[in-house]
């Protein structure tokens, strides 16, 4: 998720990246919360998150999270990775993470709805300041 956003933004910041890299599978490929919910709260952090101790999050923070998480649940009946992708196993013999195709369904999916919460809250997609 954070990699989209990022890449409609024309910046790279592959610290970051690697740093999210955990949350596919499942949150360390437990199976658990789906790396997708967590990424797309991050991707609202980016906008409505605070950066600096002195700072404040953006007013509309509290309800964009609420917003997108109500969603997620409705739309996937779930926010367990196990219970979305519906196998139990998403690594392959050698411990390699496989990502099926309904990742990638849940994942654009949950892109369009990030950018519709984060626009309806006032802050320009793909446009703000660092």
């Amino acid at each position: 998720m954070l990699k989209l956003a990022l890449e409609d933004e024309e910046k790279e910041k592959t610290d970051l990246i690697k740093a999210l890299n955990g949350l596919c599978g499942g949150l360390g490929s437990s199976e658990k919360v789906c790396g997708i919910l967590t990424g797309g709260i991050a991707v609202i952090g980016l906008y409505a998150g605070k950066g600096e101790p002195r700072e404040y999050y953006g007013e509309n923070f509290q309800p964009m999270l609420s917003e997108y998480i109500d969603w997620f649940k409705e739309k996937f009946e779930s926010t367990e990775c196990r219970d979305i992708i519906g196998i139990q196993k998403i690594t392959d013999e050698n411990g390699n993470i496989n990502y099926p195709v309904k990742c990638g369904d849940v994942l654009l999916k949950s892109y369009e709805k990030i950018q519709q919460i984060i626009c309806k809250y006032g802050y320009e997609f793909g446009n703000r300041d660092d």
